[in-house]
């Protein structure tokens, strides 16, 4: 069965007549950029992002972009996997976003056609019947190979959910730093993260003692990133679960994108999406996450089963700009874990007979 094709939604851009200047300039630049591509004869290539869903409708994630193409026999073309898995470091910050362009989209036996948006990224939703578990989308933009992305569907009955960060909170980082910052985004691959001591372990046995619970990234990082943290994810063995990310840059309204904005809106859309679902939040007390979190549980808070903030030490709080004054949270109805290690977060979670 095919879908009809989803055109593109472009916000109209607002502002002052300087805001709409650099708007301008944005996309000349990006055209630019997709023209000096071409002629060094990159090729277009659909990444395809794992996804989740109900058993109504899934999420789709993806992206298109003009990459270099790998050297034949080189080792980065026998790594390439799904599209992706050969933009590594600073590589993956070359690719150019292709605006606008239509992807295919298979799954469940339905065909349906989106655009991607300014930036080539494809975040589409698509009614479409399928059980509960694991499925498989299969994404294909004009002029490009088809990939696959693996998509979960959640089930009805699934009463858990875990949402986590990722920089300060599963992944040691010092990305406020800026030399460091740019060291560890553009140079080094995920081999050079290092992973929080006990987190990996906590949610391999929150998977264990819920069976079949969906597991959610959410970080302000950019798609660009998206690889290196799929990657680095799996090589630490946290479980399987899809990256919410944003990009940097100018959206329709604002100068600049706001993470803060970012987390809320996709939290506030699982609340909508699984309105039965408690989500285990986790976070750190480096930046933002406790007021995002005590906002979302003030409006949510039977959606919320607990908030878990993992403490950094003195070091990483010099670097992240220092700890966040959210640490007051007696009038909340809920519970408050905080330590600086999975360890810590496991005995508070069993005291709360999450685990």
């Amino acid at each position: 069965m095919e879908l009809a094709p989803q055109q593109p939604q472009q916000q109209a851009v607002s502002g002052s007549k300087v805001f709409h200047l650099a708007h301008w300039v944005s996309d000349a630049v990006n055209r630019l950029r997709l023209k000096i591509a071409r002629r060094w004869h990159f090729i277009p290539q659909t990444i395809a992002y794992q996804g989740y869903g109900s058993t109504a409708w899934v999420r789709v994630l993806g992206r298109v972009v003009l990459t270099s193409k790998p050297a034949p026999g080189s080792k980065a073309e026998q790594v390439a996997v799904n599209g992706n898995q050969n933009l590594r470091g600073w590589r993956a910050f070359t690719a150019v976003p292709i605006p606008s362009t239509e992807v295919e989209i298979r799954i469940g036996g339905f065909t349906t056609r989106v655009h991607a948006d300014r930036g080539g990224l494809v975040d589409t939703v698509i009614p479409v019947t399928l059980a509960p578990g694991w499925h498989t989308a299969v994404l294909r933009a004009e002029g490009t190979e088809p990939v696959t992305g693996p998509i979960f569907v959640i089930s009805p009955d699934t009463p858990l959910g875990i949402v986590s960060d990722i920089d300060d909170t599963i992944m040691v980082t010092a990305l406020p730093r800026p030399f460091l910052a740019i060291w560890n985004t553009f140079v080094l691959n995920e081999r050079a993260r290092m992973a929080t001591p006990g987190m990996a372990v906590l949610m391999d046995r929150l998977t264990v003692e819920h069976p079949n619970i969906p597991v959610l990234y959410l970080s302000t990082g950019p798609w660009n990133a998206a690889p290196t943290l799929a990657r680095f994810i799996t090589r630490n063995l946290y479980p399987s679960g899809a990256l919410l990310l944003t990009d940097w840059g100018l959206t329709h309204d604002r100068w600049f994108r706001s993470g803060q904005n970012h987390k809320l809106r996709n939290l506030e859309l699982l609340a909508q999406e699984f309105p039965t679902m408690r989500w285990v939040l986790f976070g750190d007390n480096g930046q933002h996450d406790e007021a995002i979190y005590s906002e979302f549980a003030h409006h949510h808070p039977d959606n919320v089963a607990a908030i878990a903030i993992r403490q950094l030490s003195a070091g990483e709080a010099v670097l992240a700009g220092g700890h966040s004054n959210d640490g007051d949270h007696t009038e909340s109805t809920v519970p408050w874990i905080y330590s600086p290690d999975g360890a810590g977060m496991a005995k508070s979670l069993r005291d709360l007979k999450i685990l």
